[in-house]
């Protein structure tokens, strides 16, 4: 199956029977327009974006389209009656022993092999779906700080070899993380990820044909650093994270492509002209798919307008990279 330069994202939305609706609406619209990447998460709307998905992807062929989704949030749904959210977490993770309260970090992250596999389940049964494409863990960084580098690659390795057995049963064809601060940020900073420490993970849990093949990470006008920053070390060399994703043979997807609409109302009119985009929507996607590195640029898409007008940029030509460093100086 070919994938789709941009992929439609399922974040942003009230938790509402009519978000739900516009999502599968949505998604079976951007794949009528030749969109076959969708990615989602078991926390996103306290999971009823994997289920709006699983009712668009009814009646499709397996093979026609590529899901991701992670785990590693604790994605409280909508208490029933007279049931607050520690009462939820005893009932759902605490008694049946999937997670405790000494697994969190933060209150609200958990990459524990037991509950990777629970959230999964809930994830597959969702979408409506025996196999997914891609399980991220999602944004393992925000245990970095707490738990130090050592224990935290260790996590990470369990974690991976969790990933790695989930692979052998043929409950997912491949596995990544899905990042905000991690590869963006410089070595040193606290939540800093190194991609050569993961790549080792990989290589100690699943050997040299390991399955940890894509990375997910922020990318657009705003935040260039996937593009610009030298964030990575890899064999010694100093890279930017999209360069050493490259380098390390991974696919890449680049989250927040136009920062929820935020930075559309900045573009210079000139700059939306020169991307051949006829929207500032359209300018900074080309921005983010044209990155060399990048293989799907994500958005979220919860209307039909949305995937009308973000779905043309698929047939457009990318932007040749001198252009875009140049925007930079």
């Amino acid at each position: 199956m070919e994938l789709s330069s941009l992929g439609l994202g399922t974040y942003l939305g009230p938790s509402s029977d009519a978000a739900d609706t516009a999502y599968t609406e949505a998604a079976r619209t951007f794949f009528a327009t030749g969109g076959t990447v969708f990615d989602t998460a078991a926390n996103y709307r306290g999971g009823r974006s994997e289920r709006a998905l699983g009712a668009a992807f009814q009646g499709l062929a397996r093979e026609d389209f590529f899901v991701s989704t992670k785990a590693g949030y604790i994605p409280m749904p909508e208490a029933g009656p007279g049931e607050g959210p520690q009462a939820w977490f005893h009932r759902v993770l605490e008694g049946p022993g999937i997670l405790s309260v000494d697994d969190l970090v933060d209150g609200c992250h958990a990459l524990t092999p037991r509950y990777l596999a629970h959230q999964l389940d809930i994830s597959r049964e969702a979408l409506g779906l025996e196999t997914l494409d891609l399980f991220h863990l999602h944004n393992p960084e925000q245990q970095l700080p707490h738990l130090g580098a050592e224990p935290f690659y260790a996590r990470v390795e369990q974690a991976f070899e969790a990933c790695e057995g989930f692979v052998r049963e043929g409950r997912i064809r491949a596995y990544g993380v899905a990042t905000w601060n991690g590869f963006r940020v410089p070595p040193g900073k606290p939540d800093h990820l190194s991609l050569e420490r993961l790549l080792a993970a990989a290589q100690s849990a699943g050997g040299p044909a390991h399955h940890f093949s894509w990375i997910q990470l922020p990318l657009n006008l705003a935040m260039p650093e996937a593009f610009l920053a030298p964030t990575q070390i890899l064999g010694g060399q100093r890279m930017t994270p999209l360069q050493a994703a490259q380098a390390a043979g991974l696919s890449v997807q680049a989250s927040a492509s136009i920062m929820q609409a935020r930075i559309l109302s900045q573009l210079p009119a000139d700059l939306v002209d020169a991307f051949g985009g006829a929207t500032p929507a359209q300018a900074a996607l080309q921005f983010t798919r044209s990155c060399p590195g990048v293989t799907v640029a994500l958005c979220g898409m919860g209307r039909i307008d949305h995937v009308t007008e973000n779905a043309a940029v698929m047939r457009l030509k990318k932007i040749d990279p001198a252009v875009l460093s140049g925007l930079f100086g």
